[in-house]
């Protein structure tokens, strides 16, 4: 089978910090890697400036596919449905990694492609798809979650512990009340503890930096996967309160690390933590400062961080490629 992957963000297959990339493009590179290896004709189309090929895959720019004679048994767009307009005779597939509000699809296009094409839609979790609207009438309807990055598999168990609270998401919601949290509450009573905060505009904070690190909080820049599989499989505990996550593949990714999550159980991760099995769930910032506190003055309880290790295997590629097969033969 012919296969296209439409992941409209500017890369490509040798680009040098493919280690840096965000989730949706790692995602689908490995997909595309995998799906190759049981011997279907796999093409991802990224803003590029020349067609390469490397493991298997063909990676050709976004605007090749409007001026040249491209056909395709396949497509699989990450968010986009405007790409199926031009493929009226492929399947369609739009893998939603993000919620797509009534409002913004018409904004940017995406409606009428959607309603036009007999589009499939694949939800990452059921928190995304129970949010996305019935309106869209897409022809068929699935949840299938996300998939474990490569880099995080069969990472090396490690028990020893350093007193590091990690917040990777990249978003700020929530954030300055953890600040402020630990500004005013956790530092005062446990001054051994450190904050490290991943993947945020430092120059959104840059007046406070120096006062925050005086704290134990630290901003870094966006980090390579590598790097932060170290950093997490040292740390207690990954902060991610739960805004607004379709699926939060950093979550899975510390968990990976044997790393629990705080949490306060919202949106996808409702679904995702299982109190004191892979994270823990609070009700309010009092109740996350108080477990912050309390894991930093014991052991780490290595029941817990096991059961992070095994499930994540639950989300590897080699797992989860089954049904992406069963998916396609449909």
């Amino acid at each position: 089978m012919k296969i296209l992957f439409y992941c409209p963000f500017k890369f490509n297959l040798k680009s040098k910090n493919l280690d840096k990339l965000g989730g949706i493009e790692t995602l689908n590179i490995e997909l595309a890697i995998k799906l190759s290896s049981f011997n279907h004709e796999i093409y991802l189309a990224t803003h590029s400036e020349n067609t390469i090929k490397k493991n298997k895959i063909y990676n050709i720019p976004i605007k090749e596919l409007f001026y040249e004679n491209h056909n395709f048994d396949l497509i699989i767009s990450s968010n986009n449905s405007k790409i199926f307009n031009h493929f009226k005779n492929s399947r369609k597939i739009l893998w939603l990694h993000n919620t797509l509000a009534i409002e913004k699809a018409i904004r940017r296009g995406f409606l009428l492609p959607i309603i036009f094409n007999k589009v499939n839609a694949i939800f990452v979790s059921k928190y995304l798809n129970i949010n996305t609207s019935f309106f869209y009438l897409f022809n068929k309807r699935k949840v299938l979650p996300n998939f474990l990055p490569a880099k995080f598999e069969r990472v090396k168990k490690n028990y020893d512990r350093e007193k590091i609270f990690v917040w990777s998401v990249q978003r700020e919601k929530g954030l300055q009340q953890v600040l402020n949290l630990w500004s005013e509450k956790i530092f005062n009573k446990s001054n051994d503890i450190k904050l490290y905060i991943y993947g945020i505009k430092k120059k959104n904070f840059r007046n406070k930096l120096k006062y925050y690190q005086k704290k134990n909080i630290f901003f870094f820049d966006k980090m390579s996967k590598q790097k932060l599989k170290n950093i997490y499989n040292k740390s207690l505990a990954m902060i991610c309160l739960g805004y607004d996550e379709t699926f939060c593949l950093n979550a899975l990714e510390a968990n990976a690390c044997g790393l629990p999550i705080l949490t306060f159980g919202k949106t996808a991760l409702y679904d995702f933590t299982v109190n004191n099995k892979n994270g823990f769930l609070v009700d309010n910032f009092d109740e996350l400062g108080n477990k912050i506190l309390n894991l930093s003055k014991s052991n780490i309880n290595k029941n817990i961080t096991n059961y992070c290790y095994n499930n994540s295997k639950k989300f590897y590629l080699d797992k989860i490629i089954f049904k992406w097969l069963k998916l396609i033969k449909d």
